[in-house]
C-alpha cells in the first residue's frame, strides 16, 4: 500500500506551473482556485484538463457551469496564487479581471487565459477530471510562476547540451 504523504513527496518532485482557474456560477458570482494539476490532451481538438478534489465546497459550481478559464500565473502573482488557495470570502476582492469568451473571469496579468468549455467530467479516484475544449486563448511572454515539493520556485538558468 502506498502511503498518502509518501505518494505526495513523491510528486512533489516534479515542477510544475501554477494557474487559478475560474468560472461564473448560476446567479453570475465569480468562483476561482489555484491549481497545478493542469495539462494538454490534444492539439486537434484543442483540449486540457485540470482535475479536482470531490470534497472541493466549488464542486458542484464547477461541475454545473459548463465552462471555465485556466489563467497561467507570472512569477509576480504569488500572492494571487495564495489567495486563491485560501479560504477568504471574496477571491476576486481587488484582483484584476475580464470576462472570456464563454464568461470565464480571466485574470489581469496571467502569462496565459485559456478559456474553455466544459467537454466531458471524468471519474478519478477522490477527484472529478474535468476536460475542456479551448474556444479562445491569450498569451504574453514572462516567467511563470513554480512549484516544487511544496515551495515556489523561479526558473533557473538554460539547461544545454
Amino acid at each position: 500500500m502506498i502511503e498518502e504523504e509518501q505518494f505526495r513527496q513523491a510528486l512533489g518532485q516534479f515542477v510544475t506551473g501554477i494557474a487559478v482557474v475560474t468560472t461564473l456560477d448560476e446567479a453570475g458570482t465569480p468562483h476561482g482556485l489555484t491549481i497545478n494539476s493542469f495539462n494538454s490532451v490534444s492539439l486537434d481538438p484543442p483540449l486540457v484538463l485540470w482535475s479536482l478534489d470531490k470534497r472541493s465546497h466549488q464542486l458542484e459550481i464547477f461541475s454545473k457551469s459548463g465552462f471555465y478559464a485556466v489563467n497561467i500565473l507570472a512569477q509576480s502573482q504569488k500572492q494571487i496564487s495564495d489567495r486563491f488557495a485560501s479560504f477568504v470570502e471574496d477571491r476576486f476582492a481587488d484582483v484584476k479581471w475580464g470576462s472570456g469568451k464563454s464568461g470565464a473571469p480571466v485574470l489581469d496579468g496571467s502569462l496565459a487565459q485559456i478559456d474553455c468549455q466544459v467537454e466531458n467530467i471524468v471519474e478519478g479516484g477522490d477527484h472529478i477530471i474535468l476536460i475542456g475544449r479551448v474556444i479562445d486563448i491569450s498569451h504574453k511572454d514572462g516567467e511563470p510562476l513554480l512549484y516544487h515539493s511544496g515551495n515556489y520556485k523561479a526558473v533557473g538558468a538554460l539547461v544545454e547540451d
